[in-house]
């Protein structure tokens, strides 16, 4: 199969409904003020502001920990994380051409922070606490210029990493009970720190921003204040807010050409405060801890990005939030078109359920149920509900359109439930359980009746599919089986047995066969009718393919697969 994957074509991206607020500034506007660029697991985005159309820059082999573009908008530079022991990757992306300028390797595990020169002849790189340097490349030829540990022995890990605004050979690193203002000695090829003085204070650094005269800077703490440092002299010039911190911390800092400050604090406020004295101006509650702050142009216009996946749109002079991007923040665990139509779909996740526009990829909506994850979900076939599974063992049924709860079903597995599917009667639910359990329900007007308990598997029911008459349904689970029903006599028809996690089951459109994955790599095809094995396919290079669904014709199907989301197209022949 390796050798036929080379002529396959590639499936085309086309869109990505996501945002990763974990990773701190990492929301930012291109100096041409018509893109966005943020990381999304091993890929950097470009999404335009105008029209929301995305490009994808493809070239990480780990998930992007940091980003960065150099002043005059020609370069992006983007690090990532990488196993204990292996160099992580430091691409340079060309922005014209959307392609990889240079690769760069030296740093251990992780790349913690970039920065660019003014005059795009150096980028400055900080490695992760495994790795803790410092090391400063030279763009035109490719290669590092010198290095230096980030911070001195007594001191904690160096967190992030900044270039001033004049001059290509000072910079500013901060961190845990450490600042330094180093200077590029390029004759000899060495980079001097300076310490910076703060007296008695000692705080963690978070980040740090540098107005356009470079003769102060700014730093953020997990104490929730800030710092104002002098740059030429390295003294501690003042730290506020003297009574009111930040709740939980300041993230990330930008200052605007007036000389006013924004803060964007970990409990979600994102603040307007007057850079003398730090004193608050404007505030706004966010949902989830801010940790980018974009700022467009001149600064009529900025953008926030949060912990939450959500990215905020605000004026300068109505300072009112205009929520322009949601996502989830957290694994979506399933996704489900409504019968017969391609305009919308919704997943699920942690906490909620999302309901969205195919086309524009715009929330339409969001039911939320706090402290709980939903496993499974599946419109019914009159498009009338949603059925979802949860983890605290319930079924909850909502209305697709207001997200109104129409029925909640206790205790219907005592381990969560784990898969759920609807006949084509709307009449009943089967439901699968973290214990094993398959179980047939009664949807009856505003109450349920339990019609039937089957209890064969041993392990967590991860996929249920039902037959178009409503007559057979097959079941698989973690236990290495799956299993064909009878939902007339509710007996065992046929079982299949692998030497695998079976994860998910889809029907052949003409359901005379199935196919099966799990974590063996491997694609079963199996007759429904003595449940033999026809054939055996290697479905992934990697890891386990954990998703599966089926075209109506039966002519291809599609898998998606860990730790990288492989999409294979393969044909179905009997």
């Amino acid at each position: 199969m390796a050798g036929d994957a080379q002529d396959i074509p590639r499936l085309e991206l086309e869109a990505v409904i996501g945002f990763n607020g974990h990773v701190f500034s990492g929301l930012r506007v291109h100096p041409d003020r018509e893109h966005f660029i943020y990381p999304l697991g091993c890929t950097v985005i470009l999404k335009s502001l105008k029209d929301g159309k995305q490009e994808f820059l493809h070239g990480h082999t780990n998930n992007v920990s940091c980003v960065t573009v150099s002043k005059s908008g020609r370069y992006i530079a983007s690090g990532q994380v990488t196993f204990m022991g292996f160099k992580a990757d430091l691409i340079i992306w060309d922005y014209e051409k959307r392609a990889i300028h240079a690769r760069l390797q030296l740093h251990k595990a992780k790349v913690e922070g970039l920065a660019f020169s003014p005059n795009d002849k150096y980028l400055v790189s900080l490695g992760g606490q495994d790795d803790g340097s410092i090391v400063v490349w030279n763009l035109e030829s490719k290669e590092a210029i010198c290095g230096s540990p980030a911070s001195a022995h007594s001191a904690g890990h160096c967190l992030t990493i900044e270039y001033t605004n004049h001059s290509d050979n000072i910079f500013i690193s901060a961190g845990n009970g450490t600042m330094r203002v180093w200077e590029l000695d390029l004759p000899n090829r060495k980079i001097r720190p300076t310490e910076c003085q703060t007296g008695q204070l000692k705080r963690i650094v978070k980040c740090i921003e540098i107005p356009d005269d470079d003769h102060f800077f700014y730093c953020g703490t997990t104490s929730g204040d800030i710092l104002k440092v002098n740059l030429k002299t390295r003294l501690l010039n003042s730290c506020g807010p003297r009574k009111q911190k930040f709740s939980k911390g300041v993230n990330t800092l930008k200052v605007l050409k007036a000389g006013d400050i924004l803060v964007g604090s970990g409990d979600g406020m994102f603040t307007l405060c007057s850079g003398p004295n730090f004193k608050t101006i404007k505030k706004v509650q966010l949902e989830g801890g801010v940790t980018s702050i974009a700022v467009r142009g001149e600064g009529h216009q900025f953008f926030a990005g949060t912990e939450a996946a959500q990215i905020y749109r605000f004026g300068y002079t109505d300072f009112k939030e205009e929520l322009i991007a949601t996502s989830h923040n957290s694994a979506v665990k399933d996704v489900a078109f409504p019968f017969g139509s391609s305009e919308l779909f919704a997943t699920c996740s942690q906490d909620d359920i999302r309901v969205w526009h195919a086309e524009t990829s715009k929330e339409l909506l969001r039911i939320s149920v706090p402290n709980m994850t939903c496993n499974a979900l599946d419109f019914m076939i009159d498009g009338h509900s949603i059925i979802s599974a949860w983890n605290d063992g319930k079924i909850r049924v909502f209305a697709p359109e207001t997200g109104r709860a129409m029925l909640v079903i206790h205790n219907a597995h005592s381990m969560g439930v784990t898969a759920i599917a609807g006949t084509r009667d709307c009449k009943r639910i089967i439901s699968g359980g973290g214990e094993g359990q398959v179980r047939v329900w009664e949807i009856l007007q505003g109450c349920h009746r339990l019609i039937e308990t089957m209890k064969e598997h041993k392990a967590t029911v991860t996929s249920i599919k039902i037959k178009s008459n409503d007559k057979e349904c097959v079941t698989a689970s973690s236990d290495g089986a799956c299993i064909i029903w009878d939902l007339v006599r509710f007996v065992r028809n046929q079982m299949v047995l692998a030497n695998t996690l079976f994860k998910s089951v889809c029907y052949h459109p003409e359901e005379y066969q199935i196919i099966t994955s799990g974590t063996d790599r491997k694609i079963g095809y199996w007759e429904v009718y003595d449940g033999s094995a026809i054939r055996e396919l290697e479905g992934s290079l990697s890891g386990a393919i954990n998703g599966m669904h089926i075209s109506q014709d039966g002519q291809h199907f599609v898998t998606g697969t860990v730790p990288f989301t492989l999409v294979l197209l393969a044909e179905l022949k009997r």
